[in-house]
Order: structure tokens, then sequence, then C-alpha cells
């Protein structure tokens, strides 16, 4: 796929608002999820570590997880999906905490790779309580993040970062970032999501938040939703019409997770639905008479006894 510089795709998504159309991104574990994203319309791709977890049956949350190094993961991820996308922006999730890369160094990697731009995840804003203290205190916290988001900004990488709340919503739009991607919470519904969230209602107000307080900062960001109990489109329709200036949202879980499993399940109930057809002449298949240990059936000692007599007669 060809490099989408970061003003070609701001212009999309402006003529895409213009046109009160929201703008959807699609987070992608596999290729065959971004190339058939794309086909659906989609306006940008994220690929990160969780997707190969999610699509490996594993809840998202996996990606937060000691489970194998998120960097690497989406480094090898991207000869999947980076040659199969035509003509929409394909982000990468950094681990904007990771201690082992120059980060610099890595997101130049990125964009030679062919990557459009960049997102921040696995996130530590996820993570609260006295871990998140912690992980802040000893140098893994989301102000590494916000830097990753600003030296990215340099590079004309399109910066789409997840925020939790007024605070990292107002860091991430001083550090430059184009689209702010309001997170609620692992998503609900479906086999591997999420029993606890906020109401509709709850997160409409967390959005409207967020979005309020970048806006304070710069005019000119995105800010679209993402997570929590935000899973359909009905929900999508719902909190965009509780909320003002609120500019999309972009569904993981939502496009690819509840396609598969609906769509697998119900292709798999449609063939195990079929019978077989009835035979030719009597209707139905009649089973073989006869024993075969008395010799009465077909293959049984005393037929076997009489095809051997015939042989030896033709001698």
């Amino acid at each position: 796929m060809p490099f989408i510089g970061r003003k070609t795709m701001l212009g999309r998504l402006r003529k895409r608002v213009a046109a009160r159309q929201p703008i959807i991104g699609a987070g992608a574990g596999t290729g065959i999820s971004a190339k058939f994203a794309e086909r659906g319309g989609v306006d940008l791709i994220i690929i990160y570590n969780s997707g190969r977890f999610r699509m490996a049956g594993r809840g998202s949350l996996a990606g937060l997880m000691p489970y194998g190094d998120a960097n690497a993961i989406v480094v090898d991820m991207a000869r999947e999906v980076l040659p199969v996308v035509r003509d929409v922006a394909v982000l990468a999730g950094v681990c904007g905490t990771d201690p082992f890369r120059i980060m610099p160094v890595f997101l130049r990697e990125l964009k030679a790779m062919g990557f459009d731009g960049v997102q921040n995840f696995p996130t530590v804003g996820l993570i609260d309580g006295t871990l998140r203290q912690n992980l802040e205190e000893t140098g893994m916290g989301y102000d590494l993040e916000v830097a990753m988001i600003r030296e990215a900004r340099t590079l004309d990488l399109l910066t789409c970062p997840y925020v939790f709340d007024a605070d990292s919503a107002r860091e991430m739009a001083r550090a430059g970032a184009d689209v702010l991607v309001a997170h609620l919470g692992l998503t609900t519904k479906g086999s591997i999501g999420a029993k606890t969230a906020l109401t509709l209602d709850q997160a409409a107000a967390r959005v409207q938040a967020m979005h309020d307080a970048a806006r304070a900062v710069r005019e000119d960001v995105f800010v679209i939703c993402h997570g929590g109990p935000i899973a359909e489109p009905a929900d999508v329709e719902y909190v965009l019409a509780h909320t003002t200036g609120v500019d999309g949202f972009f569904g993981a879980s939502s496009i690819e997770r509840f396609a598969t499993e609906v769509g697998i399940e119900e292709q798999a109930r449609r063939f195990r639905s079929l019978a077989l057809p009835d035979e030719p002449g009597n209707g139905t298949r009649q089973p073989a008479t006869g024993n075969r240990e008395s010799g009465t059936g077909p293959g049984g000692p005393a037929r076997r006894k009489a095809a051997k007599k015939t042989v030896t007669s033709r001698r």
C-alpha cells in the first residue's frame, strides 16, 4: 500500500465530517479483517497486539498482559496487513512505555515499513489504583505515551491516541494529536466481552467531557468514541445523538470480533442444517440385511466361501 500523508488523511477526515458522516476506525487482527474493513468503507485501520489475541479467541485485555513483546507483535502483523490494504491509512499500536526501544528510532522504522500513523497501545491508561500509581512513580507512566505521540507528530505520522479522561485529553491535544479516541473501557457483548461497563448515558457524558477538554486546547482536534457499552451501531448512534461535536467511532471487537463470532457460527449452522438426499428409487436409504457372522448378509463367511469355490473351479 502507498504511504498516505498526514495532511491527505486529515483532509479526508474533514470532508467526512463536513458531509455529516462519522469517522469510522477499525481494529484489525488479521489481514482479512483489514481487507474487508476497507471494503466496508472505514476511514482508519489500526493494528496492535490485542488484535492478534482477540482473533485467537482471547479477551482484548490480553494485550496488557506479559504474553509477548507488543511492539514486536505489531511489526510482525504488519507483514500480513499492510500488503492487503489499498487506500486507507493503517496505524500501528505502539507501546510507548517500552523501555527496550529507542522510541524516535522505532517510530521511523514503522514509517519506513509503510505505517501511516500510530496509536498508544498497549496503554497504562487502562490501569488504575495502586498499580497505576506505581507505574507512574517508576518511569512507566502515561507521560511516555504522550511523548511518543509528540514525536510521531514531528515525523508527519497521523496520531490517534487513546484518552481516558479530561486530563489525558488535554495532554494529548497539547502534544499535537490529530484524532483523540475517548476510551470507555473493555467493549461489552459477544463471547469474550466485558460484563461490567457504564451505561450509554454515562458513556456519553464521559465522551463529552473529554471532547470539551480537548477542544479547549485545540479547536482542530477530532474526537471519536470507543469501547465500554458502545458496541453496536445503535449504541454509536445513541452516543453521537447525546453528545455535541463528537466526530465518530473506533471499533475493534465491535467490527472484527462480533462479525467473526456471528458470521462463522451462522454459516456453520446453515451447513449443519443440511440433510442428505433420499436414495433414488425407494426414497430412503435401506440398511444392509442379514448377519455377517452367520454368513447370510453381504460379505459373510458363507458368501466368502462361495466366492473361493468359484475361483477354484476356474483354474
